[in-house]
């Protein structure tokens, strides 16, 4: 792998949330900074963007960063709306920077639609107020699932995909539908169309493993200290975004007595949970991943070695 050539290939490190992906960036990257390369690090998680959304989201604090540096961590307030085609124009500017100093890329995270619009040829349908407000006014009054069934009718693979209870997203879904009369899968990536050379590494666990990591994690988020971190936050506000964040929805729902801890730890855990499925799902589309087991004692050699090979 040769340092200095803008074709160096991105390293992407994908898979569910608990699967250790950050770990495993930082051990690559140190691998290959021991044998002279320089290596810079891109956040790919949407909720890691947000200022003082540190404990929810497991953002590697910065003593733990091993020196190495990261991209896109902290960049938006949490009364801020983060967006795909933002991001996507931010990271491929991020990465073309990192390429031009000859380092390595490694982009890291586990939100699908981030990662892939990096990644893959992927275009973005303009809005329409008129029709975004009329698609909004209905998820308030009728819920996630009645717009999910009319997403159904006109698109089955995105219904699919974006599943019954992700509401932003079937908004969003059925005003590009909407808008261009076109299923709303046509305005994701093409995985047969890549942006930029680029190599995909997946971690993966055993479901029962994953499980109980993810029960651990949210456990670890009340003991951390989450509720204070939320308590400090909320006099600047949250925008839709953050404050439907797994975890800090819950942390504002206890600190107003509409659950009780363990309510809101028992309730963060089964969304964690079920986000982690929808991840899966989301990165097992792509047959050019090569996965490792989270816990396999050689995943820094198997990683490198799938690198390598996709180098030449």
């Amino acid at each position: 792998m040769s340092t200095g050539s803008i074709t160096q290939p991105i390293v992407a490190i994908v898979g569910a949330t608990g699967t250790g992906k950050s770990a495993l960036a930082l051990d690559l990257a140190e691998r290959w900074q021991d044998e002279g390369h320089r290596v810079e690090i891109v956040n790919a998680d949407a909720m890691q963007l947000y200022r003082g959304m540190d404990i929810g989201t497991a953002k590697l604090p910065e003593g733990e960063r091993r020196g190495i540096r990261h991209h896109l961590l902290d960049v938006l307030d949490p009364p801020e709306e983060a967006s795909v085609a933002r991001y996507q124009q931010d990271a491929r500017a991020v990465i073309d920077e990192i390429q031009a100093r000859g380092a390595i890329p490694i982009l890291v995270g586990g939100s699908g639609l981030y990662v892939s619009s990096v990644l893959y040829d992927f275009r973005f349908p303009g809005t329409d107020p008129v029709i975004r407000e009329r698609l909004e006014a209905e998820l308030a009054d009728g819920g996630p699932g009645l717009l999910h069934r009319r997403l159904h009718e006109v698109d089955p693979a995105a219904a699919q995909a974006i599943g019954p209870h992700n509401g932003r997203r079937l908004v969003r879904a059925l005003e590009v539908v909407t808008i261009t009369g076109e299923p709303f899968g046509s305005g994701l990536p093409s995985q047969s169309r890549r942006w930029r050379p680029a190599v995909t590494i997946g971690l993966r666990a055993e479901r029962a493993t994953l499980v109980e990591r993810l029960g651990a994690r949210a456990r670890g988020m009340w003991r951390d200290g989450l509720l204070d971190e939320v308590t400090a936050l909320r006099p600047g506000g949250f925008g839709v975004t953050a404050a439907r964040a797994i975890g800090y929805a819950q942390a504002i729902a206890q600190l107003d007595g509409l659950l009780d801890e363990e309510q809101a730890i028992e309730q963060t855990a089964v969304l964690t949970r079920r986000y982690a499925r929808r991840q899966v799902a989301w990165f097992a589309r792509s047959p050019e991943t090569h996965w490792i087991e989270s816990d396999d004692p050689a995943r820094v050699d198997v990683g490198r070695a799938a690198v390598d090979r996709a180098s030449g």
